[in-house]
């Protein structure tokens, strides 16, 4: 298991031991991570607080030359905000755990040129398909399905 998807499935665990959404994400720069987080979209009341915007917002101001140095992790398939956020800044890898249970707005991503590795992980698929099995309705509030 890369140990860098394993930092983003643990925040998904945080997320869900916290009544959230089980999305995690970390940025990696350099074989470090820098920012870490997890969907807060629950325990914050936002729109805003995905995985991986959270995860940013948790890195802090780092510089153009830092973000294009980096990967960003995350267990599910980014949406099309995060997915902007992703271009916004310029970061040219992503690392996703699983796009079985969501699929977005990947080809928006490699159409801009970002390397995207998509990984299937086990884990990550049992994490969401149970949470979604369980929590149906809050899972389509923000999906809007």
């Amino acid at each position: 298991m890369d140990p860098f998807l394993q930092s983003a499935i643990e925040e998904a665990k945080t997320g869900l031991s916290e009544g959230g959404i089980p999305i995690g994400s970390v940025l990696v720069h350099e074989g470090k991570v820098i920012g870490r987080g997890h969907n807060q979209r629950v325990q914050r009341g936002s729109v805003i607080h995905h995985g991986e915007m959270n995860c940013l917002e948790n890195a802090g101001r780092q510089s153009a030359e830092t973000y294009r140095g980096c990967t960003l992790y995350t267990t599910l398939s980014p949406c099309p905000m995060c997915t902007g956020a992703i271009l916004l800044y310029g970061i040219p890898r992503v690392v996703i755990g699983e796009n079985v249970t969501f699929l977005g707005a990947e080809d928006s991503l490699r159409a801009a040129g970002v390397k995207v590795e998509v990984l299937q992980d086990a884990e990550c698929i049992r994490i969401m398909r149970e949470f979604i099995e369980k929590n149906s309705e809050l899972w389509n509030e923000d999906i809007g399905r």
